[in-house]
């Protein structure tokens, strides 16, 4: 088994820190996003999206996307459980995962991808004003979300999950993304200082 990996981008990050949490060693093998090498056949035989993470297991299966892969590993590693347990809690787990996906991740990457002047080769075209709706959006939605997280300590209740990882990922992200966290979303500050603050978040 082996995961193709891309450095400090946000999706591979987003299983790394998921293996972390639950204590699983994978052997990585590094691809430099930066030199493009995720457009080499290297990973274009094992993706044709051309999009890392890939994970390869031992008998040559393929495995892509972030969450797909984590839901691999929660399926050989239970515990701890970081897809929500019992019919509940999987469904808060699926809806907050969603919620950080679609609302929160997506939009801080379109406007890194349509605004940032080192993505002018990677996005074409690179489209500013789609790159500041999103940046929009993205605030708008953490307005949301601090009101949620005044009644609770995690995205989705009182236990960490692929949600809170999403949520990590997608705020760390805003920094080359040009957004701020509004200073009034006491409740998203705290949460992200308790989840960022996690062994994990390091991976």
């Amino acid at each position: 088994m082996k995961l193709f990996d891309g450095g400090r981008a946000p999706n591979p990050r987003r299983v790394r820190v998921f293996l972390a949490e639950k204590g699983i060693t994978v052997p990585l093998v590094s691809i430099d996003m930066g030199a493009l090498e995720h457009k080499s056949q290297t990973v274009s035989e094992r993706n044709p999206l051309k999009r890392l993470p890939v994970l390869e297991l031992d008998d040559g299966t393929i495995i892509t996307e972030s969450v797909a892969i984590c839901r691999y590993f929660e399926e050989l590693h239970p515990e701890p459980a970081l897809f929500g347990q019992g019919a509940l809690g999987k469904a808060q787990v699926e809806m907050w995962q969603r919620r950080m996906e679609f609302n929160l991740l997506s939009c801080v990457a379109q406007a890194f991808r349509h605004i940032h002047p080192a993505m002018k080769e990677w996005e074409i075209p690179q489209i500013p004003e789609w790159g500041e709706a999103n940046k929009a959006k993205a605030v708008e939605f953490l307005k949301i979300l601090d009101g949620e997280l005044a009644s609770r300590k995690f995205a989705a209740g009182d236990s960490y999950s692929i949600a809170d990882i999403t949520g990590l990922i997608a705020i760390d992200f805003m920094k080359p993304a040009r957004i701020r966290v509004p200073e009034d979303c006491a409740n998203v500050l705290r949460w992200y200082q308790a989840i960022s603050s996690r062994p994990s978040a390091a991976a």
